[in-house]
């Protein structure tokens, strides 16, 4: 897998996508290459982090700020609810990876959708009743990313010693 270079000189909505993109790469980086019970090893007890709790994460965080709160789309989680708040994490143990990965590539594609639409200074609605603008979801999924890309560098390291990229 190769990276897309971020430009250093484009504008603000292209600079943003570009750093999402490489951090959605990075991901799928952490993760190439590995069996699917290597993809659900778990961190250390008593988390029940793995590289495939993630994955399924980041579908429900993807699904949850782009698709329900700057696309007005009401749908559920893939993988939490309001009962099981931590599914996503807590249940990959069990779970089907190339269905993981599958809906966590559609909700990055509807998100990529959903955002060319939007100006940075679009605002959506939050289930809480709050408004962001498409600026600040864009801010802290890249931030997100890079928060559990970091957790995804230990989790890799401790399966087969893979470090860096």
């Amino acid at each position: 897998m190769e990276y897309q270079d971020v430009p250093r000189e484009a504008a603000e909505k292209d600079t943003l996508l570009a750093f999402l993109r490489w951090q959605r790469d990075t991901l799928a980086r952490k993760c190439s290459g590995l069996s699917p019970e290597q993809l659900r090893q778990r961190s250390a007890p008593p988390s029940t982090l793995s590289l495939l709790g993630l994955v399924r994460h980041m579908t429900d965080v993807e699904r949850g700020w782009f698709a329900r709160t700057l696309g007005g789309v009401d749908v559920p989680f893939r993988y939490g609810s309001d009962e099981k708040p931590d599914a996503d994490v807590d249940e990959a143990a069990t779970a089907d990876v190339a269905e993981a990965f599958a809906h966590w590539e559609d909700e990055c594609h509807r998100a990529d959708a959903i955002l060319a639409g939007l100006a940075m200074d679009s605002v959506g609605q939050q289930k809480t009743g709050g408004v962001v603008s498409a600026r600040w979801v864009l801010v802290h999924m890249v931030e997100e990313y890079s928060r559990h890309n970091g957790h995804a560098d230990l989790l890799r390291e401790r399966i087969d010693g893979a470090v860096g990229y």
